[in-house]
């Protein structure tokens, strides 16, 4: 029973997911909070779906789109020369599917956010003659750290308990694509409940320390 691997890959899978989550939430959560434009409404309930939808639901709109024929898995083997597979199959796609399932979680926890800053600061900003960028920079965003940083550690906990789209477009090769919960599943399918709940307790140590950590570091952060 391998139990290193399955935690490395979920550790490393959760990490690159919400460092995505954060590059792409932040300025999306920004527009949402701040700006006012037409199908405003539409863009936040779709990106946003994933939330409500079933992990299998999710995964199977990915196949679509990063599948040998999908329109992002064609423009991957392109860029790549990847084999048959393309980017199927991979820790990649695990990425991806933890990104889906949890950027909403980080969206609408910074958009809450970002729409508390009060406006009289940032009119306060406008007539120093800072712009647009930078008042968003110095003012809108440090005052929304602890959401950000609470969006950020949802999501990081999202992406670890990831199983449904996961399995759907990563799949459940040893060594290779299989993260900790579908480990675990993998130990129970077979039978063997004693690895799986030796696997399950140490992967419930490792998250509860990880989020602790984090939490830790975010209230720093926002006292600084």
């Amino acid at each position: 029973m391998d139990v290193v691997f399955p935690l490395r890959l979920s550790l490393q899978v959760s990490v690159c997911a919400t460092a995505i989550t954060l590059l792409v939430g932040i300025p999306i959560a920004y527009l949402l909070a701040r700006r006012r434009f037409k199908g405003k409404n539409i863009v936040s309930l779709l990106l946003t779906l994933p939330m409500v939808l079933p992990p299998t639901v999710t995964g199977y709109f990915l196949l679509l789109l990063i599948g040998n024929n999908g329109v992002f898995g064609r423009a991957w083997s392109a860029l790549t020369g990847g084999g048959d597979l393309g980017i199927m199959f991979t820790w990649y796609a695990a990425v991806i599917a933890s990104f889906v399932v949890s950027f909403p979680l980080m969206l609408i926890t910074a958009r809450a956010s970002m729409e508390d800053v009060d406006q009289e600061l940032v009119n306060a900003s406008y007539m120093l003659g800072r712009s647009e960028l930078q008042t968003a920079l110095r003012v809108v965003i440090p005052l929304s750290a602890r959401g950000i940083i609470g969006g950020a550690t949802l999501a990081f906990a999202r992406a670890m308990g990831e199983f449904g789209a996961t399995i759907m477009v990563a799949g459940n090769w040893e060594g290779k694509t299989n993260t900790m919960p579908i480990a675990i599943y993998t130990q129970t399918l077979y039978g063997d409940m004693k690895a799986g709940l030796w696997m399950a307790l140490v992967f419930v140590a490792v998250a509860g320390a990880v989020m602790y950590v984090s939490v830790r570091m975010g209230s720093k952060a926002v006292k600084t």
